[in-house]
């Protein structure tokens, strides 16, 4: 497996992963944060996972599960906005509640980057993070994201409005 590290790797999404991926993207806590407004259907997740296996290239986006050294699913990273011309994409990451704060996104993060480096090319990533969510700040910020501006007011919360800060990696 060449996307490994000490208590983490990352895999290609398997139809096995139905139930993780229903789980995962039917937690309400993370909706805000996707821009997620209703629940996924089991159906619609099947289908996602039967297109799962087309390239990069072609889809413009990438999804890998995050496991851990039992070999348990525990989140997912994404590429997306793959742009092969101008050699960037954005990057997302959730993992899931009961495995937060064990590193798996950090050490994902990190062998995500190396993979957009060395194999894919790229001479930047980029993400968005709510003002609000200190654990992705700092995520961001120790692998090496710089600030780059802020969205004021981009996200309607139900306590009010939410600022987005947009964060880019340069190689």
């Amino acid at each position: 497996m060449f996307l490994r590290s000490d208590h983490t790797y990352l895999r290609a999404l398997e139809p096995t992963d139905l139930e993780f991926l229903y789980s995962l993207e039917n937690d309400i806590s993370v909706w805000q944060v996707g821009n997620t407004l209703m629940p996924y259907s089991k159906f619609v997740l099947e289908q996602y996972l039967e297109n799962a296996t087309q390239d990069i290239y072609t889809i413009k986006q990438l999804r890998l599960v995050i496991c851990n050294h039992t070999h348990t699913a525990v989140g997912a990273i994404d590429l997306f906005d793959f742009d092969p011309l101008h050699r960037r994409a954005g990057i997302g990451i959730v993992v899931a509640a009961d495995h937060r704060g064990n590193g798996h996104a950090a050490e994902a993060l990190q062998l995500l980057l190396g993979y957009c480096k060395s194999t894919l090319q790229l001479h930047q990533v980029y993400c968005s993070v709510t003002a609000t969510n200190m654990a992705s700040i700092n995520l961001f910020k120790k692998a090496g994201f710089q600030e780059v501006g802020v969205r004021q007011q981009w996200l309607r919360t139900s306590e009010g409005w939410d600022d987005v800060i947009e964060y880019q990696l340069l190689f």
